[in-house]
């Protein structure tokens, strides 16, 4: 584990009702001759979420305030379960070892990072998934799935590792469940008591964690 990440898991009560999703960064210059020039800032979309919206009651306010003092504010991250996206396969349907392609085999590399991909005919977007829930994640070689000890998977960072390595030209996937790293986007919690009893719902910014600094 990262000496900057926790590996525990926002209160899920609190998780349910959160609004966010991923965020581009594009670059958009309008010529002189009246065309655009588009580049792409980021190579990957970064998360955000607003968690202010699964807050219900005090003993839910309450529960964030020791999870966010657990986590000395914004200097260590967690797990988030993304509301909507947080499996393989897609939403409303059920987890398969054939939902993700994660590699092919070569004879010799034993490591495989897992990812999910999201496509269509216009294009596709590989996302690294760092961490999987642990004891989720289900694996196939050439269509046939394969258990421990054949395989391991490492929950803290997404890697699996073969036992022995798959075969040149086989196709490996991979079905999981999965959290979003993530860290508070605050420094301080603004929360007033008598506003959340008269409606007022505190904003609890989230930020998705990129890899080079989990």
């Amino acid at each position: 584990m990262s000496s900057s990440f926790h590996e525990v898991s926002f209160p899920l009560s609190l998780a349910f009702g959160t609004t966010g999703g991923p965020e581009r960064r594009n670059e958009i210059v309008l010529l002189s001759n009246g065309y655009e020039s588009r580049n792409a800032r980021w190579r990957h979309a970064r998360r955000r979420f607003d968690a202010g919206s699964g807050i219900k009651s005090a003993q839910d306010l309450y529960a964030l305030v020791a999870f966010f003092e657990a986590r000395c504010g914004n200097l260590y991250g967690f797990r988030f379960k993304d509301p909507i996206d947080n499996l393989s396969c897609a939403y409303g349907q059920s987890v398969s070892a054939l939902d993700q392609q994660i590699g092919s085999g070569d004879g010799s590399t034993t490591v495989f990072q897992l990812i999910k991909t999201y496509g269509d005919v216009g294009g596709t977007s590989a996302r690294e998934i760092q961490k999987p829930v642990d004891g989720s994640i289900l694996i196939a070689i050439d269509g046939v799935e394969i258990t421990a000890p054949d395989f391991s998977a490492d929950s803290e960072t997404g890697q699996v590792t073969f036992a022995d390595p798959p075969l040149e030209g086989t196709v490996i996937t991979a079905g999981y469940e999965f959290d979003v790293p993530v860290r508070f986007d605050v420094e301080r919690l603004d929360i007033n008591l008598s506003h959340f009893h008269a409606g007022h719902i505190p904003t609890i910014p989230l930020v998705e964690i990129k890899p080079e600094v989990l």
